[in-house]
């Protein structure tokens, strides 16, 4: 059963940088296609990045193109959220997700598995 735990949220200074981590303790997502979703308050649950369960596909929300990165670690069975230049708009809780597919996909309602998520603040 795939148990996915997120760390490395907190708050920062716009500009400034976070990692997200996001590690199976099941143990078994190393074919499994992963995601990052976030949630502000108000608002709906957003696609952030998805990568493919070999890392050799990656897809990101427009909204964070060029300033995240997604990678997985299928060895330490972990998948990353690299952050930089982040913005206040990037406030928000941040979840991961886990597919029983092996391609990424863009929508929440291809993903079986969720974290509990971790908050992200970005200050001005």
């Amino acid at each position: 059963q795939v148990q996915l735990v997120e760390s490395g949220g907190g708050l920062v200074q716009a500009g400034y940088s976070l990692r997200l981590s996001c590690a199976d303790s099941g143990r078994t997502f190393s074919n499994s296609a992963m995601g990052w979703f976030r949630q502000a308050p108000g608002k709906e649950r957003e696609f952030v990045a998805g990568i493919s369960w070999n890392g050799g596909s990656t897809y990101y929300a427009d909204s964070v193109k060029g300033r995240f990165t997604i990678s997985r670690d299928n060895a330490k069975i972990t998948v990353y959220l690299q952050m930089n230049s982040l913005k206040p708009e990037d406030t928000a809780v941040y979840y991961c997700a886990a597919s029983r597919r092996p391609k990424a996909a863009v929508v929440a309602d291809q993903y079986d598995f969720w974290g509990q998520g971790t908050q992200v603040t970005v200050s001005s």
